[in-house]
């Protein structure tokens, strides 16, 4: 396949709520629980926004410890355990018609209406064959090798990928340690599509209220891919530093998909609901028109803070 480059649009920067909105939730007995522990930032370094070289928004967050999962009915939630993330960029919406639309491939989308929706009905592995066409074009490693059976991902290649778990719900709870960052269920219209919103189908990104550090989207609209298979145990025996989920067991294992939808009910909008998915990869009539995904790429503060000087993004600090 022909390798082509993004179109160089014209990313905005954004303000970043960080330190502002509601207050942090307290815990309660569906919450991760507790505590002056259940978060630490790894460095005094806020969230800042980032404008990519193919003008994408994006968000540096540094990293930290949390604590993931909570004690709820579900018991693929539990235990609530530590887990220690390093810094990284992840998109500021879900990745869109456009985006898309940028790397020429084929769109599976039932919706398709307007280019700043998000992309929808998109197997785990197109997913990452996006995020290889996105590093490509910005000159950087891709995390995926092609030629595996399972796309096997390099953690350590600097181009863009599917967050782990782990990253993604440290997003979502942006230092918070309730079932919504926001505070309660009250307030998910304000920062989500879902069942009671969304009239049956997906909207343009970025519509709904930004997380404390700017990110959209990540508890309605579409559910999102994320790196990991999907074990309903794993959290009994995660690691505590940088986890990236149980071993892949053999074909078609599901992965693990996080974030509301437009048909989610406000439980399954919650930062710690969890669900596996089949891939789609061998399933030539794949209809999750409720799956989407957003991308990360690990790197340094420093190295983000001379991204933000490249493209003319603004930090906050």
């Amino acid at each position: 396949m022909t390798r082509l480059s993004f179109p160089l649009a014209a990313g905005f920067a954004f303000a970043l709520l960080t330190g502002c909105g509601p207050a942090p939730s307290e815990p309660s007995a569906t919450s991760a629980a507790p505590s002056s522990s259940s978060f630490t930032q790894a460095s005094s370094t806020d969230p800042f926004p980032v404008v990519t070289k193919s003008g994408i928004d994006m968000v540096f967050l540094p990293g930290g410890e949390f604590t993931m999962g909570a004690n709820t009915e579900n018991a693929d939630e539990a235990p609530p355990h530590p887990v220690r993330v390093p810094g990284f960029l992840m998109d500021r919406t879900e990745v869109t018609h456009a985006m898309w639309a940028a790397v020429q491939l084929p769109n599976p989308s039932r919706w398709q209406n307007s280019t700043n929706g998000p992309v929808e009905r998109v197997r785990w592995r197109d997913a990452k064959q996006y995020c290889n066409e996105r590093s490509l074009a910005e000159g950087l490693t891709p995390c995926y090798d092609e030629k595996t059976p399972d796309w096997d991902g390099d953690f350590a290649a600097n181009g863009y990928r599917l967050p782990t778990e782990a990253e993604w719900e440290y997003a979502a709870r942006a230092g918070t340690t309730g079932p919504y960052e926001f505070g309660s269920a009250d307030r998910l219209n304000l920062h989500a599509w879902f069942a009671r919103t969304a009239e049956g189908r997906t909207h343009p990104v970025g519509q709904k209220k930004p997380n404390r550090w700017g990110l959209m989207d990540l508890y309605g609209n579409v559910s999102e891919w994320c790196e990991d298979v999907y074990n309903p145990t794993y959290y009994a025996e995660s690691p505590r530093e940088d986890p990236h989920g149980p071993p892949n067991t053999g074909k078609d294992v599901k992965r693990v998909i996080r974030g509301g939808s437009w048909k989610s009910s406000p439980e399954q909008c919650r930062v710690t609901f969890r669900q596996g998915e089949k891939t789609g990869d061998s399933d030539a009539c794949f209809s999750t028109d409720y799956c989407g995904f957003r991308c990360v790429r690990r790197i340094s503060a420093e190295d983000a803070r001379k991204l933000v000087a490249t493209t003319g993004g603004s930090t906050t600090k």
